[in-house]
């Protein structure tokens, strides 16, 4: 990709574990908006009452999905990423997820985006699945949500597709630097 102007979204890709939460909670501290697309389906599982679990997140991102599409989520986040963008610089989105919420954020959103995968080895992801605080994952319960979410929520297209590849098999300030020299390389400000 070329990039012909300042990007004003910056969205972050990548299979569960691989760190994309992390990049853009780093981003969110060095002052940039940032919009986790999870929240849309967490909130929905609050709302429900349900507990905040893996299968119950799977039950509602289907449904929305089945309901409204492959680019639900894309659709149900974009009042608040064009209001975010309204009175900021650029803006960071935590977790596109299926090729569908790419092929229509862009466009929509009436802003250049650029995509960054965050990517890291199998078994890593998996470890550091299994000892995160928020819904820590079995390796079983990692290996079936990738399963589900490259078959059923086309999260391999946005990773393929990505203008940039950050590699988060080490330490999360290596992974970091990297993030910021991109940032600073691409013109982003927040």
């Amino acid at each position: 990709m070329t990039i012909t102007e300042t990007p004003r979204a910056l969205a972050l890709v990548g299979m569960p574990g691989a760190g994309k939460t992390l990049c853009a909670h780093h981003l969110q501290s060095r002052g940039f908006f940032q919009f986790r697309f999870g929240s849309i389906v967490v909130n929905e599982v609050v709302r429900r009452g349900q507990i905040i679990n893996p299968e119950n997140e799977r039950v509602v991102r289907e449904e929305f999905r089945a309901k409204e599409g492959m680019a639900a989520i894309a659709l149900r986040a974009l009042p608040h990423l064009k209001t975010a963008l309204a009175s900021h610089a650029s803006i960071i989105i935590d977790g596109l997820y299926s090729f569908s919420e790419y092929k229509i954020l862009s466009p929509e959103l009436g802003a250049s985006m650029v995509v960054v995968a965050i990517t890291s080895p199998r078994g890593l992801r998996y470890q550091r699945l299994s000892e995160r605080v928020e819904r820590p994952l079995t390796a079983h319960e990692a290996e079936t949500r990738d399963f589900q979410e490259i078959e059923r929520l086309e999260k391999g297209g946005p990773i393929a597709i990505a203008d940039y590849t950050l590699l988060n098999n080490g330490e999360p300030d290596v992974l970091l630097k990297s993030l910021d020299e991109l940032v600073e390389k691409l013109g982003l400000k927040p």
